[in-house]
């Protein structure tokens, strides 16, 4: 089974430089940005089958993941339009 990679520079390609100026000068972009892919990660080890999980658990991971998107992408929008 194919998982599909939800990466940040994935997610938002269109944003890869601000993603990477976030991530260098605002500590809690890079705290969420770091959450956001520790979640992915898990949510991927779940759906490969490599780590076993509840249906319950593996959705609140993925709501948990899509929260932290939402934000982060908030946060790139602002930079965009400064």
């Amino acid at each position: 089974m194919s998982v599909e990679n939800h990466h940040l520079h994935n997610e938002f390609p269109e944003y890869h430089d601000q993603i990477h100026n976030l991530k260098m000068n605002d500590r809690h972009f890079s705290k969420l940005f770091d959450e956001y892919h520790t979640v992915d990660r898990s949510v991927r080890r779940i759906e490969d089958s490599a780590e076993v999980s509840s249906d319950a658990h593996l959705e609140s991971l993925k709501i948990r993941r899509l929260h932290l998107k939402d934000e982060l992408f908030t946060m790139l929008k602002k930079v965009q339009l400064a």
